[in-house]
């Protein structure tokens, strides 16, 4: 069957679509936009187990040697961690995982705090002058980016720049010359900040990584540059879209909303259930079957595509009751931060966010609430993997 993953309706609400593809079974094979066919898991139970099988492969590098392409990505963007299998992806996590233990990570929430109460003031300041502000661009995008950017060591000046290339990188519809262009723009931009770390080193995982390399040369320069990328680009855009994600489920629910205001010792739990019910991640990064294997009921061949999707398997009925709705008292269990040896390792750091940026917003804006256009004036990111709002405009009640 043809499935519309790349159509406006599926960037703005995937879940129909995912339901109805689920419905035909776990794991479905579609044909896309470009003719050809792939897996698509969207069942709780088989996307967990895609997630953690070795035979289904990361290494892009490998699948597509052999295939003739007009694309032109630098390799620091299409060569990540994210794109290699064991033994070198165990090696690279080792060392990038020594800026995200929790101990490293629980040091870092006084310095977010601080962080975050700059866009507070300038959401606040907005709502005085104008009434209205957009959340995404005054809160939700500027925390996280200031967060990893601090880490990195990205000069303050430069961050518009960064943010930029990385919301190319996952724009839908964009010549496939504009995201080439800002995947060389971010890989050369990201090199240069390594050499000048190199002359001048901070106390920044950038630092840490050049050190981890020059003094036991266990990074290559092209691993430490895209291990550079992927942190400066997945270090903020799942977050971002967590922080939007779950402001906007708050404003559609005003009981969950009161809930939340005035019992903070809620969020922990409602950052979880956010994560669940609008996964940041619709669908997950490039897999195929290095070997033949049944997948929920699936044959799948050697060389075939599996595209994981933990937006579908979020809100699989057989593992989540009642799905479609939020609910604070659900069990563990989302897939958002993935599985298995490519778990998310900035997971902590962005819970740690999410619940910061609610509990500022909360505190500093409770009377937050839509705009008079409500959900109709809401703008979606146009991107399949990503599930975020490029747009989230909000206003103050009265009182």
């Amino acid at each position: 069957m043809t499935h519309p993953l790349h159509s406006s309706e599926f960037s703005r609400d995937p879940y129909p679509l995912l339901a109805a593809l689920r419905e035909r079974g776990p794991v479905q094979r579609i044909r896309t936009d470009n003719g050809r066919t792939t897996w698509v898991v969207t069942g709780w139970a088989a996307a967990r187990a895609a997630l953690a099988d070795g035979r289904l492969s990361k290494d892009t590098g490998r699948f597509f040697a052999d295939r003739p392409s007009n694309r032109n990505l630098a390799p620091a963007v299409s060569r990540t961690m994210l794109a290699t299998d064991p033994p070198d992806h165990g090696r690279l996590r080792r060392l990038a995982m020594k800026a995200f233990t929790p101990a490293a990570v629980a040091r870092l929430e006084p310095r977010i705090r601080e962080l975050a109460a700059g866009p507070a003031d300038a959401l606040a300041a907005g709502l005085a002058a104008r009434g209205t502000v957009d959340l995404i661009e005054e809160f939700a995008v500027p925390l996280p980016v200031a967060v990893i950017s601090e880490l990195l060591g990205v000069p303050e000046r430069d961050r518009a720049a960064v943010r930029r290339w990385s919301n190319t990188l996952f724009a839908a519809g964009d010549p496939d010359a504009v995201v080439d262009r800002a995947s060389h723009d971010l890989s050369d931009y990201m090199t240069e900040l390594i050499a000048a770390r190199r002359l001048a080193p901070g106390d920044d995982v950038l630092s840490g990584l050049i050190a981890a390399r020059d003094e036991e040369e266990r990074l290559t320069e092209p691993e430490l540059a895209s291990l550079a990328v992927l942190l400066v680009v997945a270090g903020h855009e799942t977050t971002a879209n967590l922080i939007g994600n779950g402001m906007l489920a708050l404003l559609l629910d005003e009981t969950l909303h009161a809930a939340v205001r005035d019992d903070p010792g809620l969020l922990p739990g409602a950052v979880e259930e956010f994560l669940r019910y609008d996964a940041p991640l619709t669908i997950a990064t490039f897999r195929y079957a290095t070997e033949p294997m049944e997948l929920g009921g699936a044959l799948i061949g050697p060389g075939d595509v599996v595209l994981v999707s933990p937006g579908a398997a979020n809100r699989d009925p057989a593992q989540f009751p009642a799905p479609d709705a939020l609910r604070l008292d659900r069990p563990a269990g989302h897939l958002s931060f993935g599985h298995g040896p490519h778990h998310c390792l900035g997971a902590t750091l962005a819970r740690l966010e999410g619940r910061i940026a609610f509990e500022v917003l909360l505190t500093r804006l409770p009377r937050l609430r839509l705009t008079e256009a409500g959900t109709d004036a809401l703008i979606w990111r146009r991107t399949r993997l990503m599930r975020g709002l490029a747009s989230l405009p909000v206003t103050a009640a009265a009182g």
